[in-house]
């Protein structure tokens, strides 16, 4: 199979690392159109065509077009080559387990309360402020995360066995919490610091986020 070549819209946020992750997993060459959320590039004629939603990430392989952080990191593992050690589901349990995770950590870690900190607390100036709602969700996130915790690797493993699009989320799950100064468990620190030593997750943030390696930061 010939290596997989895309176009990737979107760079600068934990979404668009998502798919610049998986594809340096797979080994997919990516042209990466590096347009920014809240920039005005989104809301050009060029780019509405492309994905109406104006939202970024985008995927484009040849005629197809996908937008969804979770959706194009699912059809990349389906289109590519998949490497030794990446986990893809082979009976309809496995398949349904890697949902489950994609699932939890989009909704109810990611949009009903990561996202909701970042427009209200950390934007107010564009979505206004709203202090109890945002207190709400630290709350809810700690019990969400809570609950899952026993079942994160404590720094030697992966979520399903090997290591997956599962993995790629829930750590930029852990990253965003991080960064929001949010109590974690200490399971799921260690599972970061083990995650994030990945070579590609390195490679993704180099292309990601450009302006913090200007600044010197490492990835």
């Amino acid at each position: 199979m010939t290596e997989l070549a895309v176009t990737v819209w979107g760079i600068g946020s934990t979404r668009t690392f998502r798919v610049h992750w998986t594809a340096a997993e797979l080994g997919v060459r990516c042209d990466v159109q590096p347009i920014r959320s809240r920039t005005g590039e989104t809301r050009t004629d060029t780019y509405g065509r492309v994905n109406p939603k104006r939202k970024i990430p985008t995927l484009q392989h040849d005629d197809f077009v996908l937008s969804e952080s979770g959706a194009i990191m699912a059809y990349l593992t389906r289109v590519s080559p998949v490497p030794p050690g990446f986990f893809v589901p082979q009976c309809a349990r496995a398949q349904a387990r890697l949902d489950e995770w994609m699932s939890f950590a989009s909704m109810e870690l990611d949009a009903h309360t990561l996202y909701l900190l970042r427009r209200h607390r950390y934007l107010p100036e564009i979505y206004g402020e709203a202090p109890e709602a945002c207190e709400s969700a630290v709350e809810y996130f700690s019990v969400q995360i809570g609950a899952v915790a026993d079942r994160v690797p404590a720094g030697d493993g992966y979520l399903l066995g090997d290591f997956s699009i599962a993995d790629v989320l829930m750590t930029t799950i852990v990253d965003w919490a991080v960064a929001y100064d949010i109590d974690l468990p200490s399971r799921l620190v260690a599972y970061r610091d083990f995650t994030t030593r990945r070579p590609a997750y390195e490679a993704a943030y180099r292309v990601n986020y450009p302006e913090r390696l200007d600044n010197g930061k490492t990835a």
